[in-house]
C-alpha cells in the first residue's frame, strides 16, 4: 500500500475519528497478521472451518464483543456484537468475514485476509465504541466457496435488523464494483450395476458411461449458451477398478449466469441432460441442487464512501472486472445495503483460485492489504454510525432498486 495508516490524513468527513480507527488497526498489526497467517497455514474447507472460527471468536472476545459460536444452524458461523456508548439499537452495521479454503488448494482465494481484516475492522470500531450509537455486528460467514453459508445465516435471521453489510475481498486489482454470476452447486450421482468388465460386461449397467455422456452433452450445450453463462464440473468418483463395470459415479457441477430467467432455465435443462444420460445407459440419476448465489446489488451510497476513504490512502478505483465468479455476498445485497469491494494483494495479472494467488495471500503486500482493508471497512462503517442521513440514503437507494414485486 502506498501510504502509512498513521501519517495519512483520512477522508472527510469525520477525519479525526477515522484517524483513531487507523491507529487502532495499526496497534493490532501483530495480532491481525498472526491471525491471517495462522488461518492460511491451516486451511479448512466449507462448513469445516472450526479452527478459523474459534480463532476469530477468541480475538473478538478479547476486544469486548459478545460472541455467539455457533450462530444459527452452522457450527462455524459467528455473530458477535459490541454496543456503542451512545446507546440505541440503530444503526446496526455489519462487518463480515470469510474463512473457508478451497479443497486441495488451500487459501487460493485469500479468505485468510478476509477473516483477519474483518476482525480488524470490528476491533478498530470497538476501540472507539464509546462515541458510537447503535451496534457493531460482526458476522463470520462460512462456506462461501461451496454451499452459500450466508444464505443459511440469512434464513436463520442473523442478518435481521442490519442497516448495512460491508465485506472486502482480495484481488489483483482494486475496485468497488463487481458483477458476480448467479450460481448453484449440483451433485450428480449415477447408479448402475457391477459386473466383470471382461468375462460378462453385458450383465452390467455402466454408471461411468452415463457420466461421460453427461460431460459430452454439457460440452455440446455450451455452444448454445449465452456468453455470460457457465457450466463446469469435476468427476469425484469414477469407479473402483478397470476390470469392474462401475455401478456408481459422482460429479460436482456448477451452473452460473448473469440473467435470472436464463439461470432458472439452465437448471431445468441441466436436469434434463442428466435424465437423458441415465436413459441412454439404463442407469439411474440423482440430481441435487444446493447452495445458490445471486447477482449483486452494489449500493452506490456505500460504494462512494468506500472510494473516498480508499482514495485518501492513494488507492485508485480501477473499475469493475470484465468477468467475475460468484459470491453469496450477493445474497446479502438483496437483504440490506451492501458492498463487496476488492483490494489488490498481488500484482496484476495473478489469477484467483490458483497456487500463485494462494502464495500471494501471505506476502508483505497481502499483509499491508489486510491492515488497509480493515481500516477502510471500519472508516466506511464509521461514516454510517456518524451520519444517520447516510443510512437513510442507502436504504432509499436499496428500496428504489428493488425489482417490481419485491
Amino acid at each position: 500500500m502506498p501510504t502509512s495508516l498513521l501519517t495519512t490524513r483520512p477522508a472527510a468527513p469525520h477525519a479525526a475519528g477515522k484517524q483513531r480507527i487507523a491507529a487502532a488497526v495499526e496497534a493490532a498489526r501483530a495480532e491481525l497478521l498472526d491471525l491471517s497467517h495462522r488461518i492460511h497455514a491451516n486451511p479448512e474447507p466449507a462448513f469445516e472451518e472450526h479452527q478459523a472460527a474459534a480463532w476469530c471468536a477468541e480475538t473478538l472476545r478479547a476486544h469486548g464483543f459478545e460472541v455467539e459460536l455457533p450462530a444459527g444452524r452452522l457450527a462455524t458461523a459467528i455473530r458477535a456484537t459490541r454496543r456503542g456508548g451512545r446507546g440505541g439499537e440503530a444503526p446496526r452495521i455489519g462487518i463480515l468475514a470469510e474463512y473457508d479454503a478451497l479443497p486441495g488448494l488451500g487459501h487460493g482465494c485469500g479468505h485468510n485476509t478476509m477473516a483477519s481484516s474483518g476482525v480488524g475492522a470490528a476491533i478498530a470500531l470497538a476501540a472507539i465504541a464509546d462515541e458510537l450509537p447503535g451496534v457493531i455486528v460482526f458476522l463470520g460467514t462460512p462456506a462461501e466457496e461451496r454451499g452459500s453459508g450466508k444464505q443459511f445465516m440469512i434464513d436463520d435471521g442473523l442478518f435481521d435488523g442490519l442497516d448495512a453489510a460491508l465485506l472486502y475481498h482480495p484481488c489483483d486489482r482494486s475496485h468497488v464494483d463487481i458483477a458476480p454470476l448467479a450460481s448453484i452447486d449440483v451433485e450428480v450421482v449415477f447408479t448402475g450395476l457391477q459386473s466383470h468388465a471382461a468375462s460378462d460386461p453385458w450383465k452390467g449397467r455402466n454408471a461411468l458411461d452415463a457420466m461421460i455422456l453427461l460431460f459430452t452433452s454439457v460440452g455440446l450445450w455450451r455452444q448454445q449458451l449465452r456468453p455470460s453463462a457457465r457450466v463446469h464440473g469435476i468427476i469425484q468418483e469414477g469407479g473402483t477398478a478397470a476390470n469392474i463395470i462401475p455401478d456408481r459415479t459422482k460429479a460436482w457441477f456448477m451452473v452460473r449466469s448473469d440473467d435470472d430467467a436464463d439461470y432458472q432455465a439452465m437448471q431445468v435443462r441441466f436436469r434434463q441432460l442428466c435424465d437423458a444420460a441415465a436413459l441412454a445407459t439404463d442407469t439411474r440419476a440423482e440430481v441435487t441442487f444446493s447452495g445458490g448465489s445471486r447477482t449483486m446489488r452494489t449500493n452506490r451510497i456505500l460504494a462512494e464512501r468506500w472510494m473516498a476513504n480508499a482514495a485518501a490512502y492513494g488507492i485508485e478505483d480501477m473499475g469493475g472486472d470484465a468477468s467475475y465468479g460468484s459470491t453469496d455476498m450477493a445474497n446479502v445485497s438483496w437483504v440490506c445495503p451492501a458492498i463487496h469491494p476488492d483490494l489488490a494483494i498481488a500484482p496484476f495479472p495473478t489469477p484467483g483460485h490458483s497456487i500463485r494467488f494462494r502464495d500471494a495471500a501471505v506476502t508483505p503486500m497481502a499483509d499491508e492489504t489486510v491492515l488497509m482493508a480493515a481500516t477502510i471497512v471500519a472508516q466506511t462503517a464509521f461514516d454510517l454510525f456518524a451520519d444517520p442521513t447516510l443510512v437513510e440514503a442507502a436504504w432509499a437507494e436499496f428500496r428504489a432498486s428493488e425489482p417490481s414485486g419485491g
